[in-house]
């Protein structure tokens, strides 16, 4: 067992030291730039023993080698394991990494993070202009037809140019031998300047050959720029001397612009340009339309980043000092691959102004010795990674550009282009138009004065309109803005709207203003209306007061008719029902019922109750007493005979003796009524006195007992 642990620990001794030692062996790759190689040994060490060092590394090298989709992976792990004290630099590289993967939000946020971490307070604001800038230059739209050319391989190809019938790019050796080195930065080998006629660039198998033999060399040599007569040339190459590879103190070889002259058909008297250096690298060259100023890239002391563009001026074959073009144009981050178009337009690539990849491609107008602020030239020839060595032909808008975007053949392809769209460059914008019109008859409204107001009612503009009373504003988007318009002797309206980000719509801004006088006339006929339809409503109101007494009126006799029905059946009732019972009770002639005695005899003129009509009239009281509902009216009646007065008081008298008695025989008063009605009421009319018998005149003087009610 001890043996056993003895071994492990010796094993474990020794996988650490080869752990370490490729953890040293890979640190001295990446800082020679050999990338390639320093990945193979990062992988397996990420894999075995992580570090901020290690993801670190391995994330650059994927990113100095353009595999950006794995360096996002590996910047991706640096964040969320080893953020403490990390370089800001790594939010830029990492936003690099997700436009490589179109995932610009994330990467606009990665890139506020790290102009926010700046200590210039200026850099945000710079930040949020360019992406206002680029969103313009995105409203273009899609400003160039590309096409890929047939030219390009599985390795990179790039740097392309027209020369007499040719186009001359940089790729890499044609045949490459088994024994030929490679560029560890990429593991590629090395660039060569080679060539194939310009009808032959999308051919199946175009006819490439090196373009010149006198300028190849074992190293790298790219991006040619010719003299307008053919006979010289700029190209750049590795830092050499008679094709001789050299290098620094560091051991790298960087580049250098190298100059060449054609004599007799041969490419000779190549010499390095005097601003070269060993310690710096000087790139891509490009020639002004005079071809008395040389533009190139270059890291060199004083750059304000990792690659700034500068310009030389050339003074018959002299060279001046070297001129920084100044922070226009160059950011704290690469600017390379200048071009000078015949129009006088810088166009160069960049990663330090904000574009859709890593490089993009920008123009510049050239003024003098002053550059105007570079913009993006836009879609598709921008892409989500890099785009780079574009040329223009002014006159027929058509050109090439290299690009190591999705869909190649390779690393870098040459692209052909043609510009289809001017690149005009506007804010978001829309307009804010309408007709200002009389609100009741429809009409345009002349001379009315229209002012439109930000959303703090600020006002931004004022016009009066012409006859046609139409209007018209151009606004920014993304904003709120009211529109109020006003006329003498007219109200005042507005209307606010809202103004979204879509470009150069037309906002609806119509509005209608009222005249005062028919305001005025309105109200008045608003009154006349109003005192016209109070009288109605009050007129309306008596007539429903009316029609309501009538109906209460109705209601009350038909209630009091349906009243006296029912009081009139219910005394038909009563009626049949004493009849039915009572034998003394009779209806006579005249429908009154009647209740039947004996004759009530009263002496002569006399009034008083005699003996025998007292036991009449207590039949009367007794049925009376039954019926204690019943009234009764006395009714005394006499004969013709006498004075007509002296028989009504006679009668009155007799009738209120048999009250009385009736009273006096326990009868309420209230039941009892009494009249004479002397002799107007006969039952047998007489013509004169001695025309009727003793007995019609008897029968004449009689007392009726008449029931009222029951």
């Amino acid at each position: 067992m001890k043996k056993l642990l003895v071994i492990i620990f010796v094993f474990s001794i020794q996988f650490i030291s080869a752990q370490d030692k490729d953890l040293a062996r890979a640190k001295r790759f990446f800082d020679k730039t050999y990338y390639s190689e320093a990945i193979i040994l990062y992988e397996k060490l990420a894999e075995e023993k992580p570090s901020q060092e290690v993801i670190k590394n391995l994330a650059d090298s994927y990113y100095f080698t353009n595999d950006l989709v794995k360096a996002q992976r590996y910047y991706r792990v640096l964040f969320q394991n080893y953020n403490k004290d990390l370089n800001r630099e790594y939010y830029f590289r990492y936003a690099q990494t997700l436009k490589a993967t179109n995932s610009y939000d994330d990467a606009n946020s990665a890139l506020k993070q790290y102009y926010a971490s700046s200590n210039n307070g200026k850099d945000s604001i710079y930040f949020k202009n360019e992406l206002k800038e680029l969103e313009n230059v995105s409203a273009i739209g899609n400003r160039f037809e590309i096409k890929n050319l047939g030219v390009n391989t599985p390795n990179s190809e790039f740097g392309a140019i027209p020369y007499n019938g040719k186009l001359v790019f940089a790729a890499v050796k044609l045949k490459p031998g088994l024994f030929d080195k490679k560029f560890k930065w990429d593991n590629e080998t090395y660039l060569n300047l080679v060539s194939v006629p310009l009808s032959e660039i999308n051919a199946a198998e175009p006819n490439i050959d090196y373009f010149s033999q006198e300028l190849k060399t074992g190293m790298h040599e790219s991006n040619a720029v010719f003299t307008k007569d053919g006979k010289t040339v700029y190209f750049t190459r590795n830092n050499s001397k008679n094709k001789t590879r050299k290098t620094n103190d560091q051991k790298v070889s960087n580049l250098q612009i190298f100059k060449a002259e054609l004599v007799d058909g041969k490419w000779k008297n190549v010499t390095s340009l005097p601003f070269n250096s060993p310690n710096y690298s000087v790139e891509h060259p490009a020639l002004s339309v005079d071809e008395k100023v040389l533009y190139f890239a270059s890291d060199m002391p004083g750059s304000i980043g990792s690659f700034d563009i500068y310009s030389v001026n050339i003074n018959k074959g002299a060279f001046d000092t070297p001129k920084n073009l100044g922070p226009n144009v160059n950011t704290d981050k690469r600017e390379q691959f200048p071009f000078v178009s015949a129009d006088n337009k810088l166009y160069f690539s960049s990663d330090g102004h904000l574009g859709y990849g890593s490089l993009d491609v920008f123009v510049s107008e050239i003024n003098g010795n002053e550059y105007s602020e570079p913009v993006n030239i836009g879609l598709p020839l921008n892409s989500n990674l890099d785009d780079f060595s574009f040329t223009i032909n002014s006159e027929t808008k058509e050109g090439y550009f290299a690009s190591n975007r999705d869909g190649g053949k390779g690393s870098d392809d040459i692209y052909q282009f043609k510009e289809t769209k001017d690149l005009i460059v506007e804010d978001c914008k829309q307009f804010i138009a309408g007709t200002i019109t009389d609100v009741d008859d429809g009409l345009p409204l002349e001379n009315a004065t229209v002012m439109l107001q930000d959303a703090s009612k600020k006002t931004l503009n004022t016009i009066s309109v012409a006859a046609d009373g139409k209007f018209s504003f151009t606004v920014a988007c993304e904003s709120s803005y009211t529109i109020v318009a006003f006329k003498e002797k007219y109200t005042n309206e507005s209307k606010t709207l809202e103004i979204d980000k879509t470009r150069n719509i037309t906002n609806d801004g119509s509005l209608a203003l009222k005249s005062l006088e028919a305001i005025k006339l309105e109200e008045q006929q608003i009154a006349e209306k109003r005192r016209k339809q109070e009288i109605q409503i009050e007129q309306e109101k008596k007539e429903k007061e009316a029609l309501a007494i009538i109906a209460l009126n109705e209601a009350a006799k038909k209630a009091k008719a349906d009243e006296i029905k029912a009081v009139e059946i219910k005394k038909k009732e009563k009626e049949t029902e004493i009849l039915k019972q009572e034998k003394d009770v009779v209806k006579d002639d005249k429908d009154r019922l009647i209740i039947k005695t004996d004759p009530i005899y009263f002496d002569y003129n006399m009034w008083y109750i005699r003996k025998e009509s007292k036991v009449v009239l207590g039949r009367v009281v007794a049925l009376m007493n039954k019926y204690p509902g019943m009234i009764i009216e006395i009714g005394s009646h006499t004969d013709s005979r006498g004075n007509a007065k002296f028989n009504e008081e006679l009668s009155q008298k007799r009738a209120n003796s048999t009250r009385e008695f009736i009273i006096q025989s326990g009868i309420s008063a209230s039941r009892v009524s009494a009249k004479g009605y002397g002799e107007s009421v006969p039952i047998i009319k007489c013509k004169t006195d001695d025309a009727c018998s003793e007995e019609d005149h008897e029968l004449n003087r009689r007392s009726e007992f008449v029931i009222k009610k029951l």
